[in-house]
Order: structure tokens, then sequence, then C-alpha cells
């Protein structure tokens, strides 16, 4: 008998040990198979380009759609465009670390622009749009340096993780739609 088998088969031996001994064994019988070879993915982030939109697809009317509103989603990352509870669009969205964006219910706010820098944070971004305390939570784009040139390993986040300071960073294009396209009053729900 080949060593593999004699210890494939150890059981039996235990069994016939405890059988010269004089001690009772109970048998269960089974079959013994190699287990399946289990091979593992190594799972991707997509990568997100934040100079395009976040979809291949127009964006809503915000003025002329039924009961527009925008739905942020903090666990998600993502910005969903809604009318009513239908989205109409999705977009990537990056929120603040340590669950620093505020949860609730507001409103697009009067306070916008084009850029801002922060020089206490080391950051700016373009086509900044109020949503809660007039200038201080807004959605944006991704950050940029106090020239506005975009930092891009900060884009990277944009649909992965939570990395602002609280406010709402999103690809350009999205931003901008939002700052050019959504009415003031327009209903904000931050979950």
């Amino acid at each position: 008998m080949k060593k593999e088998n004699l210890l494939r088969h150890w059981w039996l031996w235990l069994l016939l040990l405890l059988a010269v001994a004089g001690g009772t064994a109970t048998y269960i019988a089974t079959t013994h198979q190699a287990a399946p070879k289990r091979t593992t993915t190594k799972t991707v982030a997509k990568a997100i380009d934040w100079q395009q939109p976040s979809e291949k697809k127009a964006y809503p009317n915000a003025k002329q759609t039924t009961k527009f509103n925008i739905l942020v989603s903090t666990t998600k990352h993502r910005v969903f465009l809604r009318s009513k509870n239908k989205v109409l669009y999705t977009m990537y969205a990056s929120t603040g670390k340590d669950n620093s964006t505020p949860k609730g219910t507001f409103e697009i706010q009067t306070e916008r622009g084009q850029f801002f820098y922060n020089s206490k944070s080391g950051e700016g971004a373009h086509y900044w749009t109020s949503f809660k305390d007039h200038g201080i939570y807004l959605f944006h784009t991704v950050p940029t340096n106090r020239k506005g040139h975009y930092l891009k390993d900060e884009a990277k986040a944009l649909g992965h993780s939570a990395n602002s300071h609280g406010c709402v960073r999103l690809s350009v294009p999205d931003a901008k739609y939002i700052f050019e396209q959504v009415p003031t009053g327009t209903p904000v729900t931050v979950i």
C-alpha cells in the first residue's frame, strides 16, 4: 500500500486500533473527495473619467421635469436626479469622509459660483452650487489647487469613496449641469 493511501485512510486505522484495544467505535461512511480548487478574482474599481458626464445620455431638463429632486447616497457614492421617485440620471460622487456630509432634506440655494479656493483646506473647485448653510455645503467639481488645476489623485475617489470635507464632489460636466440648469429651491435629500 502506498504511503499516500495509508494517510488518506487514517480513519480506518483509528477504527482498527480502537477495535483491537477493546473499545467500541462507530463508523460513519463518508466519501472523501478532493476540495475543488478555488479561484480568486480581484475586483478592480472601474476608473471613472471625471472629465466626462457620468452617463452617456442627455441630462434631464430640470426646469420642465415634474417634481424634480436630487437624492444623494453617501454609501453608494451617487447622486440621483429624479422625477418624484423615478431616477432619470445617475452621477458618480464623492461625499464627506467620516460622515461629514449632513444628512437630511435641504434645497438648492441661491449661492453659486464658477470657482472658489479654500486656503485652510488647500483645495478649491469649479462650478459650485450651495445646498445647505448658504455656501458651506456644496455640489462642485473634483477639487483643484489654488490655480484652478484639478487634483487628479483626489478625482480617483469619485464614485468609489467618501473623500471630501462635507461637500458633494462631481465630475466637471455633472457639476456644471447642476450649476447651470438646476433651479434654486430644488429639493435635495442626503441619505
